[in-house]
C-alpha cells in the first residue's frame, strides 16, 4: 500500500507547534501538508495552573502570531473581537491577560487546525526511511501507525523536575498537577500543606491554597531569603527580542554564558512584584492578628521527605543555623520547575545522522534545523532544548511567533526543488 509523504509531521501540539501550524499557513509554507500528534486527549496547556487571577507574564501582543504577522486572524486581539470582548479588554487597561482568558485564546486558534492533529496519539520512534524521507511511529489507540515526512518538527514541551530521591504519590505533588489534584478531593479541609520553592509557580500555588482553603495552614519553604521579584524592565527584556538569539548564536560559549546567567532574573525563581506583596500583607495581616496561617520558612531547605499513609513527614533545616524543624503535613507541592527534553531520547536511530557536539548535545542552525550528515535531505527542527544555543527565549512564548516564521522559511527553502513522490508503507 502507498501512501503520501507528509511535508512536515509535528511532534506535540502545544503553543509552539499550534504556532507552526499558523505560519504554515499564513507564509511560504502554503500548500506544504502537515500533520500534527498530540499525546493528550485534546488542546490543553499547563492545565493545572490555570489558577483563576493568574496572570501571564508576557505581553497580550507577544501571542502565536503577532511578532510575525500583526494583521493575522489568529492574534490574540482577533480572539478579543471574536468573543465581543475587545472594547471591555482595553477599558480593562492592562497588558497581561489572566492564564485562563490566554489558554482560551489558544484553545480558539486550535479549533481552527483540529482536521490537522491527531489528538491522543505518541510519537514513540523516528527512522531513516531514505535520504529524503523519515518514517514515523505513532502509538495511537494501542496500535503502532507509520507515517513518513520530509520535516519533523519536535516541539515535545518541558517535563516537570522533582528533587533527588523524591517521587510523585498521592501526597507528594509537582505543581504541573496542582489544580488536577485539589479536583480529586472535593472538601478537603487539609490541617497542613507545605509548598517548596521560590518562583512564580511555587509563590502562585501558596497564594492559590492559602485563598482557596481557609483553614489550612500552608508552609512555604525556599533557600532564599525571600521572594525575588522578577525584572520585566524595558531594557531586561530586550533579552526575548528576535535580534537577541542572533547575537546570542553568534557569541563565544564563555559569552553566552554569561549573557544567560545576566538574564536568569527575568524569568527563573522570581516572581511578579504585585504578588510578593499581596503574599507579604498576608503574612503581616495574620501576624497583627495573632493568627499566622501563612508561614514563610525562608533560608532553609527539605532535608528529609517520607510519605506515609498518614501523612508526609518532613525535615527542614534553618539553613544559618543549621537549626531543623520536624513538620507533618497532608501534602506536599514542589514548584521545583522544568527541565527541556533531551532531543536524542526521541530522534532513536535518526540521532545517528545527527551532528553533536563536545558537550554531547545535538547541534543545532539558526534556524533550528539539527545538523545533519550531508546526504540527509530530510529535515528535523526542534522548538524548545535550544537554550543552549539560542538563548533563554527558547522555550517561552516571547520567541514563538518569529521562530515558527523562521523555521516554516527554512523549511520552504529546503522544499524548493525536490519532487512530490509518494512511499510504501512500512
Amino acid at each position: 500500500m502507498q501512501t503520501a509523504v507528509h511535508d512536515v509531521v509535528g511532534i506535540g501540539f502545544g503553543p509552539s507547534n499550534l504556532a507552526l501550524a499558523v505560519a504554515l499557513e499564513e507564509e511560504h509554507g502554503a500548500g506544504m501538508d502537515a500533520v500534527f500528534f498530540e499525546k493528550q486527549p485534546a488542546f490543553g496547556w499547563h492545565r493545572g495552573m490555570l489558577i483563576d487571577g493568574a496572570t501571564m507574564q508576557v505581553h497580550f501582543l507577544k501571542d502565536l502570531v503577532t511578532m510575525r504577522n500583526p494583521s493575522s486572524r489568529y492574534s490574540f486581539l482577533s480572539y478579543l473581537h471574536a468573543k465581543d470582548r475587545l472594547i471591555d479588554f482595553v477599558n480593562h487597561k492592562t497588558m497581561f491577560p489572566t492564564r485562563l482568558e490566554f489558554h482560551d485564546y489558544l484553545e480558539w486558534t486550535a479549533a481552527s487546525f483540529a482536521d490537522r492533529v491527531r489528538y491522543g496519539s505518541e510519537v514513540v520512534a523516528l527512522r531513516p526511511h531514505d535520504a529524503e524521507t523519515l518514517e514515523v511511529l505513532v502509538r495511537r489507540d494501542d496500535e503502532l501507525e507509520s507515517h513518513f515526512a520530509r520535516n519533523v518538527v519536535i516541539a515535545a514541551g518541558l517535563e516537570p523536575v522533582l528533587p533527588e530521591g523524591v517521587q510523585h504519590g498521592e501526597r507528594i505533588w509537582h505543581t504541573e498537577d496542582l489544580l488536577t489534584r485539589l479536583a480529586e478531593r472535593p472538601g478537603w479541609n487539609p490541617e497542613r500543606l507545605v509548598v517548596v520553592g521560590a518562583g512564580q509557580s511555587a509563590a502562585e500555588a501558596v497564594e492559590h491554597l492559602h485563598r482557596t482553603l481557609p483553614a489550612t495552614e500552608v508552609c512555604a519553604v525556599f533557600a532564599r531569603y525571600g521572594y525575588s521579584p522578577a525584572d520585566d524592565s524595558s531594557f531586561a527584556n530586550r533579552i526575548f527580542d528576535p535580534q537577541a538569539v542572533d547575537h546570542y548564536y553568534a557569541a563565544p560559549e564563555e559569552v553566552k554564558r554569561l549573557l544567560f546567567d545576566y538574564s536568569r532574573n527575568t524569568n527563573y525563581s522570581v516572581v511578579d512584584l504585585d504578588l510578593i506583596d499581596e503574599l507579604y500583607r498576608r503574612s503581616y495581616a495574620e501576624k497583627v492578628a495573632g493568627a499566622e496561617r501563612l508561614r514563610i520558612l525562608n533560608a532553609s531547605r527539605i532535608l528529609d521527605v517520607r510519605d506515609g499513609d498518614d501523612g508526609v513527614r518532613l525535615r527542614i533545616g534553618f539553613l544559618p543555623t543549621g537549626e531543623t524543624t520536624d513538620l507533618a503535613a497532608d501534602a506536599v507541592v514542589y514548584a521545583t520547575g522544568y527541565r527541556e527534553r533531551d532531543p536524542l531520547h526521541l530522534l532513536g536511530e535518526v540521532g545517528l545522522h545527527c551532528r553533536t557536539g563536545p558537550d554531547g548535545r545535538v547541534v543545532v542552525e539558526r534556524d533550528y534545523r539539527v545538523a545533519t550528515e550531508p546526504e540527509c535531505a530530510w529535515g528535523v527542527y526542534l522548538q524548545g532544548a535550544t537554550e543552549h544555543s539560542h538563548g533563554i527565549a527558547s522555550s517561552l512564548l516571547s520567541m514563538t511567533a518569529v521562530r515558527t516564521g523562521e523555521i516554516v522559511q527554512s523549511m520552504a527553502r529546503h522544499r524548493a526543488g525536490r519532487p512530490a513522490r509518494v512511499t510504501q508503507e512500512a
